[in-house]
């Protein structure tokens, strides 16, 4: 009998029957793609894992939904998967559920909501490998190119003879390699394969990694080695422990090089360095007063019944909001339970994390889009691995793997930044809150102006409402002046940045050597740039949108889309040189401000001055150690400081955003304005705002400047029930774009069609231009869609899509945003 036919008998027959396994791919489709589970992967792919697989001429990554047998075998030639890339699932099956609820909730499809979930493509190195096609083998042989051999072109295809070449070697060698490749693709000389595989951590930065002599074996090679391999093993094995490659290299010549090749000799241990893990003191905690007893009291009855409860923790600025989370994080902790809680600016997270940190120590971990790609995969291993059981994080935090976990925390929970403006749009808040039923969790949502949504909930009895109605250690709440710049300008006849109230209350404060906070929610120098022969506005090329000045840069900029150009001298238009600058911004009210205070020290706080990944901290650091007297920005300033010698805050215009299109312009502007008076007054010193407006009887002004959330409530929830807007209804915003005007407005006109008459049980408003028609080149048409019901509004808006879909749209034509935050 042949070998080979009796060695095929004793293989068991399960081995023949194929196994398949469903993958969702990070693509604009709704659906799963099944893939053939080759041999040597049935026994390790599990749901929830990571695998490379063949995407037409692609190679992406994509996650596991099922594994399936024969029995359903799928129709077609099916393709193999080709890597696994985690032995052990990369979300849980409790995650995987929470993003089917997130993909179906906000429609959008799986593998865009899955891939947000997971941060871990710095793991995955992405490239192209160019191989040499027939004809591209007879041009190399016949000079076709002008310069003969020594000609770039015929160079490359020369190389490509020998083997495949990726992109990045050739563009290491050739320069101009990549528009050369181009046209050698287009005469079909060479053709191109997406390749994707594990990026090699040795190959970090040398100050992300820490190096380790751990090999006794290095004495009976040394004398093979290099020279610098040799130093740094000798100094290695005098300075035994962990050292910092980056700082190794300051002091052992050429360490970080030999580091990296003894790592691959297995001589020396090479691995990431932690992110910010805090090796100093515990920090005690502070005595809680009685409100904040209260408060920590219902979340730690909620943390032992270990089922799902809601709460709103509404306290006014300076109440004590953080000790009452940092107790509460020790409750679940005590409870062998993990933590999560989100923050809502990026800005706000090494502030939060500062203090958790000496509370918590190692046990702290940090999700925040300052890291790059490999330092937030490394949070996440150590945050799933369970070595991190308090994890502080940013909107995406929100599908941290803690484990256990039993507590979630959004902190400012009203902040639109918890919201996603691109897909999957999800929610940051909604999503906890769905996350923590789903997982038995608790879910405190904290806010001195909670969102009307929320508050309504309490109201309703879906969440559980604790206050904390006063400041820590019966501090006052700060005196309130509002100017009515109509009435300044009046009695001085001019057009001042500043009144004669606010210029005092500086003057004041910096005789007594303290701190102010001017706040204008403005970028730049001055809005925009208008001719006064023919009015004439200077236009962003991208969006429906002026351009605004910076005059520190010297250009105009778009805010949206960062279009650029030089500060024109003469109209386009007109050709007239009657050119005004309209408007003012944060830049302007610091040149002001050193004009009005020559010796006053200044500091500015917005997206222009915040540049690198550390400037926020820092600027904000130099500000609390008394660096500066003044500090001016943007929202940026107007949220979780707690700087103590600060006791006057100054908004500079508080009618800024208050006449957008939205209905949700009046809260953010209160939320806006008490946030930002809630920065005064939080030491020892009394504090007072200065509120500068020309709407000093609009309701948003009124009951910011006393304080007064209920009254502000009682008001904006009888607008929203008259003209059902949410809370009374459910909503969600349709955006049609596309770069042809004309083929976009007619798929408007075709989708308002398929909406008349209207569904039953649904409003629709539109289709309109929106309210910035043309953005990042594509011009847009909206759709507003009102339901009392959340379900009934789902499924008209699944009915779309699949009009969509059966039209032939391109999947980014149509945006669908549930529940959103801003209509322009």
């Amino acid at each position: 009998m042949d070998q080979g036919i009796g060695n095929t008998a004793t293989v068991p027959e399960a081995a023949f029957v194929p196994i398949y396994c469903d993958v969702s791919l990070p693509v604009p489709m709704d659906q799963a793609f099944t893939y053939l589970l080759p041999l040597t992967l049935r026994h390790r792919v599990r749901p929830g894992c990571r695998v490379i697989v063949p995407f037409g001429s692609r190679k992406l990554t994509g996650l596991v939904l099922r594994i399936h047998s024969g029995a359903e075998k799928p129709k077609g030639n099916l393709r193999e998967v080709m890597r696994l890339l985690d032995e052990e699932p990369a979300l849980s099956e409790d995650l995987l559920d929470l993003g089917r609820w997130v993909s179906e909730y906000y429609c959008s499809p799986l593998g865009e909501t899955l891939r947000a979930m997971t941060p871990l493509s710095g793991e995955i190195r992405l490239g192209k490998l160019y191989s040499l096609t027939k004809s591209g083998s007879e041009a190399s042989r016949q000079l076709i190119f002008g310069e003969g051999e020594t000609d770039p072109p015929t160079q490359i295809l020369r190389l490509l003879e020998r083997r495949p070449l990726t992109a990045s070697y050739l563009q290491q060698k050739f320069p101009g390699a990549a528009a050369i490749l181009k046209s050698l693709e287009k005469r079909a000389f060479v053709e191109v394969e997406n390749v994707a595989g594990e990026r090699d951590p040795l190959r970090a930065p040398a100050e992300r990694l820490q190096v380790e002599f751990v090999s006794r074996q290095a004495d009976g090679v040394a004398g093979k080695l290099p020279k610098a391999e040799r130093e740094l093993l000798s100094f290695l094995e005098l300075h035994p422990g962990i050292h910092n490659l980056g700082e190794l290299d300051a002091q052992v010549r050429k360490a970080s090089t030999a580091a990296r090749s003894l790592a691959r000799k297995e001589l020396v241990k090479l691995a990431l360095a932690p992110v910010d893990v805090w090796r100093g003191p515990i920090r005690a905690a502070h005595e809680l007063n009685g409100h904040q007893r209260n408060a920590f009291a219902a979340i730690e009855g909620a943390l032992v019944k270990e089922q799902f409860q809601a709460f709103l923790l509404q306290g006014v600025t300076g109440s004590g909001k953080t000790e009452v989370y940092l107790k509460s994080i020790e409750a679940a902790l005590a409870m062998d339970r993990g933590a999560l809680m989100l923050v809502p600016e990026i800005g706000l997270t090494p502030a939060v994390a500062d203090q958790f940190h000496h509370r918590f120590r190692g046990r702290v971990a940090m999700l925040h889009s300052a890291f790059n790609d490999a330092e937030r995969a490394q949070e996440w291993r150590r945050i799933r691995s369970g070595e991190a059981a308090v994890v502080v994080a940013t909107r995406s935090g929100v599908f941290a793997p803690v484990r256990n976990l039993g507590l979630i925390i959004v902190d400012e929970e009203h902040d639109q930044s918890y919201k996603q403006q691109e897909t999957p749009r999800y929610h940051g808040r909604d999503v906890s809150v769905v996350r923590a039923r789903n997982q038995n969790a608790v879910v405190v949502l904290g806010s001195a102006t909670p969102s009307l949504e929320t508050r309504f909930n309490a109201e309703t009895g879906k969440y559980t409402r604790l206050e904390l109605s006063e400041r820590i250690e019966q501090r006052p709440m700060p005196v309130v002046t509002i100017v009515d710049m109509r009435q300044e300008f009046l009695e001085t006849r001019k057009h001042a940045t500043f009144s004669r109230t606010l210029i005092d209350a500086v003057t004041k404060r910096l005789e007594d050597g303290e701190q102010s906070m001017l706040l204008l929610n403005r970028r730049g120098f001055s809005s925009f740039i208008v001719c006064r022969t023919c009015g004439e506005r200077v236009q962003c090329a991208n969006c429906s949108v002026t351009l605004t000045y910076h005059r520190r840069e010297r250009r105009m900029l778009c805010h949206y889309c960062n279009y650029a150009e030089k500060v024109p001298e003469r109209c386009t238009k007109c050709d007239g040189d009657q050119l005004q600058f309209q408007g003012i911004g944060s830049e302007r009210v610091e040149d002001e401000l050193h004009g009005a205070f020559p010796k006053a020290r200044i500091a500015r706080l917005d997206r222009d001055a915040v540049t690198g990944k550390r400037d926020y901290e820092t600027i904000l650091a130099a500000f609390r150690q008394g660096e500066y007297d003044i500090l001016v920005g943007t929202q940026m300033i107007a949220k979780g400081h707690d700087i103590p010698n600060v006791t006057l805050v100054g908004i500079v215009n508080a009618d800024i955003g208050l006449g957008l299109p939205d209905f949700r312009a009046a809260e953010r502007t209160f939320q806006l304005l008490t946030q930002a008076a809630g920065r005064a007054g939080r030491g020892t010193l009394p504090g007072i705002v200065v509120l500068q407006t020309i709407n000093p009887e609009h309701y948003a002004i009124t009951c910011a400047a006393a304080q007064d959330y209920e009254a502000f409530y009682q008001k904006e929830i009888e607008f929203r029930r008259l003209l059902a807007y949410p809370p009374h209804s459910a909503l969600a915003s349709i955006i049609i774009r596309g770069t042809n005007e004309a083929e976009t407005l007619e798929r408007s006109m075709a989708m308002g069609r398929l909406m008349q008459p209207a569904p039953e049980g649904v409003r629709v408003l539109g289709p309109a231009a929106a309210a910035i028609a043309k953005l990042k080149t594509e011009y847009r048409y909206q759709m507003l869609l009102k339901a009392g019901s959340r379900k009934r509004l789902n499924q008209v808006l699944c009915e779309l899509r699949r009009f969509a879909q059966a039209e032939k749209w391109n999947p980014v034509s149509l945006a669908i945003d549930v529940d959103p935050m801003t209509l322009l």
